[in-house]
């Protein structure tokens, strides 16, 4: 669903710029720098307007660390997707570099060109979604891209053979002709061992879950993507039933992500609002950069030791993820769920107990006043706090996890959608403070979400947008109330393109600027890198702490 009705959905139609198709119904950052990172990049000669060639997708965010000495790569994945047809095949161990590693990174390499739509994947291994990502839209004359992340938590799982099942949905036909070739490795660095779950879990058939009797910390992640077609790509446009816009939803526009154990909330989360490179009715804006986390996906996590005496007596349990706000019986999310479980080598069964569960009453309130500019104003927020301790080998240990959740937003717009305006803001306010055999430790983060945008459809069919993204996090780890560990993160973006719709892709006469700066400073070091593209050239490439 386009933002703008209308002439708008036939420019999509002809340019690609249409919401991103569901692989199953759905980046570490991509990272091909024009140069060397720390040197602006070499003024190329910008055209008036784009043309059939671009810059490859590129991001600012920094990549993945990796240690020195022996390395060791497997091929985990080779396709070209032309439909949904998963690709599957066989992983097995690298030889030469032991069984238990420093660091395992992915690393997806691909490439496209002609027109498509953006598209969404997955890759599974051993049944364990490892990887989630979204991609670009190709130029005529065919762009690469690459995409890293860290997945050393799931060495366990790579510790042995296991199937491999990897899908970015796609459609080729006389249109849309691009193809979308990938090739997925993994690298293993042999050295000390990395801290990493002893488990990975995946979810049955029935949603149940049977954790290990001895079971002392179990973390849920949740690769939430609203996608697939339809409003939920833009679930934070939607508005209630008795407002004139092409997309609705009985509550509005909130939506909050929430994981149950046996019917009991354990968990809430506000979803991250990610804009594929379709997005806002302006694929100019994503060419060569690309919204925040539309490349790497991000799990959301939900720690559920809390609920461990529960799980750890050896039956199964059902463990469901839903979402606030999707009109029942609506698809349009998908929420795989891997389950990572630390397990006390010293016990058998770990016992405990859920000794703390607060429930605030969930806020979502929309309020729509006609007009000749519409609007809708939402305000939502929810809390929740759980508590409970395992007893283990070393001790009676007491974990509590308190998360309040917040959003805002005013949805501006005029008849036909000829004007359509978002300013929103969703806050994520996470609390874990882990008690027993010694200080106790605390970790909190405060996640910040910021969207503001407008898409105006002027004379002679020009439809502009300028769109700011934010994705902010600041997180403290503090041991027996002494700060021992921080760190700030800032990701922005901003674009402003403008093109002719309802014309074939030749006379678009399309231009625009974007850029991104992505700023993270903590106990750890510091990256501060800035890019600037002006009609799809890189123009600017600064990195400096």
């Amino acid at each position: 669903m386009s933002m703008l009705a209308g002439a708008t959905l036939l420019a999509s139609t002809l340019l690609g710029a249409v919401p991103a198709q569901s692989a199953e119904v759905p980046a570490q950052s991509a990272e091909v720098p024009a140069q060397s990172a720390g040197d602006p990049a070499q003024l190329a000669e910008v055209p008036a307007e784009f043309g059939s060639d671009w810059h490859d997708p590129i991001t600012a965010a920094p990549p993945v660390t990796r240690p020195s000495g022996k390395s060791c790569q497997v091929t985990v994945a080779e396709a070209q997707f032309r439909d949904f047809t998963p690709y599957k095949g066989t992983y097995t161990p690298p030889d030469g570099c032991g069984d238990s590693w420093s660091k395992v990174v992915l690393r997806m390499d691909g490439k496209v060109k002609g027109r498509q739509f953006d598209r969404l994947g997955y890759l599974h291994v051993g049944g364990v979604e490892i990887f989630r990502t979204s991609t670009p839209q190709p130029s005529p004359d065919g762009i690469e891209w690459s995409v890293e992340k860290d997945v050393t938590r799931y060495s366990k799982t790579l510790r042995g053979s296991q199937d491999v099942e990897m899908l970015i949905g796609n459609v080729v036909d006389d249109t849309y002709t691009g193809i979308i070739d990938v090739k997925v490795t993994l690298t293993f660095y042999a050295g000390r061992p990395a801290a990493a779950p002893d488990r990975v879990l995946t979810l049955d058939d029935r949603s149940t879950l049977t954790t290990p009797r001895n079971s002392e910390r179990i973390l849920a992640e949740v690769y939430a993507t609203g996608s697939g077609g339809g409003c939920e790509e833009y679930w934070y446009l939607t508005v209630p039933d008795d407002a004139p816009y092409s997309c609705h939803a009985a509550g509005g526009p909130y939506r909050e992500v929430q994981i149950k154990v046996d019917g009991q909330l354990a968990g809430i989360a506000a979803p991250f609002p990610t804009v594929w490179t379709g997005g806002w009715s302006n694929p100019f804006l994503w060419y060569v950069v690309p919204g925040p986390r539309a490349f790497d996906i991000k799990p959301i996590e939900y720690d559920l030791t809390p609920f461990a005496g529960l799980l750890n007596d050896g039956r199964p349990h059902r463990v469901e993820v839903s979402v606030v706000g999707v009109p029942e019986g609506q698809s349009g999310w998908s929420t795989p769920v891997n389950v990572l479980v630390w397990q006390d080598a010293k016990s058998a069964h770990v016992t405990g107990r859920l000794t703390a569960h607060k429930v605030g009453d969930l806020a979502n309130s929309s309020t729509y006043e006609p007009g000749s500019e519409h609007r809708v104003d939402t305000e939502g927020d929810h809390r929740l706090t759980v508590a409970g301790y395992v007893d283990t080998s070393h001790g009676r240990v007491t974990t509590t996890v308190s998360r309040s959740l917040a959003n805002t937003s005013t949805h501006r717009w005029t008849d036909g959608e000829t004007m359509d305006a978002l300013d929103a803001t969703w806050t994520d306010d996470e609390s874990v403070t882990v008690d027993g055999g010694g200080p106790a430790r605390t970790t909190r983060t405060r996640r910040t979400y910021t969207m503001d945008g407008t898409t105006t459809l002027g004379a002679a069919d020009r439809l502009r947008t300028v769109l700011t993204l934010g994705d902010r996090a600041a997180v403290t780890e503090s041991l027996g109330g002494r700060r021992i560990a921080w760190s700030r993160l800032d990701d922005a973006y901003a674009g402003d393109a403008t093109y002719t719709v309802n014309v074939p892709r030749d006379q678009r006469h399309a231009v625009g600027t974007t850029g991104e700066r992505y700023r993270v400073r903590g106990s750890s070091g510091c990256h501060d890198r800035s890019l600037t593209t002006v009609q799809g050239v890189l123009t600017e490439d600064r990195s400096g702490c």
